[in-house]
């Protein structure tokens, strides 16, 4: 893990305002920088999903700036498609297209967005599958694969734009307990290869093996954050101690 000081994501002053009432991002500020692997957690409805998905602009924020970088990602000249190339999204349900095969689902946005020829986005296409074991599958469609494989393939779906940064939103919630492992080591893999990633997950083993740093959010902020060993040994907040006492 490469962690080189080159501020790629800085979040200032978000609020997340939803039907004049619900205030879901409360002022939150961070800087993510690359190589990191930022791993997010905390009760339902604390904030994290809709912070993660404020990042590339899924969630428009109500006020404050985004910059991925160097650009206001939040300014109204920017063009966020572009930018959006930039960041994968793993979903915690897979969105593959169900009448396309997997290599077809993978070779998609490489041809369409980054102009590659069929047969240059299939040649990387079932590279990505063969690095993660999954090259017998590229003619079958998403019917024919376990909840575990299809996320894989949303992941390698993701990388085959070649991102700086890949965003994951609960990847492994919607799998079953049999399935978690194989998509959390090749997330594990991604982070050894010096991927910048933002992840939101109940998984603790996880965030405390494979995290640089674990952000707690509650109600719309973030009230702690440290690294894995400072986070779990020894908790200030006493929501957060609350909370890991329960999931621990």
């Amino acid at each position: 893990m490469i962690i080189n000081g080159e501020t790629l994501i800085k979040v200032e002053e978000i609020h997340k305002v939803f039907d004049d009432s619900l205030h879901a991002l409360n002022g939150v500020s961070e800087e993510i920088q690359k190589g990191e692997v930022v791993v997010i957690v905390g009760p339902s409805g604390s904030g994290k999903s809709t912070f993660l998905r404020s990042l590339n602009l899924l969630e428009v924020p109500t006020s404050g700036h985004i910059y991925f970088e160097g650009v206001d990602i939040t300014g109204k000249q920017t063009d966020i498609d572009r930018h959006r190339q930039k960041m994968g999204m793993v979903f915690q349900h897979f969105n593959l297209f169900p009448h396309k095969t997997i290599l077809e689902n993978i070779t998609l946005a490489p041809i369409k967005l980054l102009k590659k020829s069929r047969e240059e986005a299939e040649k990387e296409g079932m590279q990505l599958l063969r690095k993660v074991g999954l090259e017998e599958k590229a003619g079958s469609y998403p019917s024919q694969l376990s909840g575990g494989q299809k996320q894989r393939i949303a992941i390698v779906r993701s990388l085959a734009m070649n991102p700086d940064v890949m965003l994951f939103d609960e990847p492994t919630s919607a799998l079953d307990p049999e399935m978690v492992g194989e998509v959390l080591e090749l997330m594990k893999q991604l982070a050894h290869d010096g991927m910048t990633m933002v992840v939101v997950t109940h998984e603790m083993g996880f965030a405390k093996e494979v995290a640089t740093r674990v952000l707690f959010m509650d109600q719309g902020q973030v009230k702690e954050q440290g690294t894995p060993d400072e986070f779990f040994g020894n908790p200030r907040d006493p929501r957060l101690k609350e909370f890991l006492s329960k999931i621990l």
